[in-house]
């Protein structure tokens, strides 16, 4: 082993680095590296070289498996003196001997040899649902109703009469994949891909089944009751299994996505599990203090409004916002004060006069703090008008 390549230390990376980290490893040495930035450098040529010898092996799955397979396992017969010391004979596996036959085995389940295909997934459905702010607040029931192409129910999917009407596909086996060999600069390549003759499924329809003919599903119009819970909120979702697409090889269909979109309330505004409210308060229940009416998700309930209560102050509720199974927000009201408008003559009177009283209470408090820091920083230093 001391004379191969080790093509994980060329890249400059661990043996359990992942594609992404390959790629970004090789885009960086290769910059480092490339001829037009060393011209005339027979090193820089050779670790150019050996740069794209090493990516050309780590970047495929087969082959860097057989690498580290060669790698763990340096005296595996057959190999005669290539190895995968030079990158022409691990390409054309040809050069193995007896390795190539072994190259098969190890990668049946990448759709060679024996080893059937997995059926392929459906491909999911999204779905965009509009709720009520209380609907989802509080949790509801709602029935999606939408079209998509649903496993046929007489053949379970399969295509075929009874779904039993079919045989193995004679051109792939039964594998459902066909392998392509490419002969190339670097040596022999590999592909695998889906079989032309049964579209990947390993088996060919003899009777197609007559309620989808042989497609092995329908597009129907289907109708599904979710359960949205309490706190479903924008952009949130739900996923129902099953009931996407159906699957085009008779495999498992897709998902089904729901995307909520939450309509507006006329009073409440949301944030998380917290309510907003914008609560307008009588100027005498402000001022003098008092009992209030407040709205909540379910009902109404009494709350104390404190004397003195200022326009655009905010008062908390704990427990009264969005109850979940992982909590409960508040409710927090914002005070706006209604000024009376319409007075009579007599009201107006009994207003400036309570307003008298309170801006004499003011300009005494006033005075008194004026006079204060006069006596600590000197006249003037705070003016109230006398």
């Amino acid at each position: 082993m001391a004379d191969k390549k080790n093509y994980y230390q060329i890249l400059g990376v661990g043996k359990n680095a992942t594609e992404e980290e390959i790629k970004a490893a090789y885009k960086k040495l290769v910059k480092q590296y490339h001829p037009d930035l060393h011209p005339n450098d027979k090193l820089a040529a050779e670790k150019f070289k050996e740069i794209n010898e090493a990516n050309e092996v780590l970047s495929d799955k087969q082959k860097r498996a057989a690498y580290d397979y060669e790698q763990a396992h340096p005296g595996m017969g057959g190999m005669g003196g290539n190895g995968f010391g030079g990158f022409g004979g691990y390409g054309n596996m040809g050069g193995f001997g007896g390795f190539g036959d072994f190259f098969d085995s190890i990668f049946q389940g990448y759709g060679g040899g024996a080893s059937v295909q997995r059926d392929t997934r459906g491909e999911d459905v999204q779905l965009t649902m509009n709720i009520s702010f209380m609907d989802a607040a509080k949790g509801c029931n709602k029935e999606a109703s939408y079209y998509r192409n649903e496993p046929c129910s007489f053949c379970h999917g399969t295509g075929a009469r009874n779904g039993t009407a079919f045989s193995v596909c004679s051109k792939c086996g039964g594998t459902g994949q066909i392998r392509y060999t490419q002969d190339t600069m670097f040596g022999r390549t590999v592909r695998v891909g889906a079989c032309p003759d049964c579209g990947g499924r390993g088996k060919v329809v003899t009777d197609k089944c007559p309620e989808c003919k042989g497609k092995g599903y329908n597009r129907k119009e289907t109708k599904v009751m979710l359960t949205v819970p309490a706190g479903a909120d924008t952009n949130s979702y739900m996923r129902k299994r099953g009931y996407g697409q159906a699957s085009p090889t008779g495999g498992e269909a897709g998902d089904l996505i729901v995307v909520f979109r939450v309509e507006p309330h006329k009073f409440f505004q949301r944030k998380n599990l917290d309510l907003y409210l914008d609560l307008p308060v009588p100027f005498h229940t402000a001022a003098l203090g008092g009992t209030i009416r407040v709205p909540d998700l379910n009902n109404t309930f009494e709350h104390n409004i404190p004397e003195g209560t200022q326009s655009g102050s905010t008062i908390t509720i704990r427990g009264k916002g969005i109850k979940t199974r992982q909590g409960t927000g508040n409710l927090y009201l914002r005070i706006f004060v209604e000024v009376p408008t319409r007075l009579t003559k007599d009201q107006k009177k009994k207003i400036q006069s309570a307003g008298d009283c309170v801006e004499t209470r003011q300009f005494d408090k006033a005075r008194r703090y004026s006079d204060n820091l006069n006596a600590l920083y000197g006249a003037d230093a705070y003016n109230t008008k006398k």
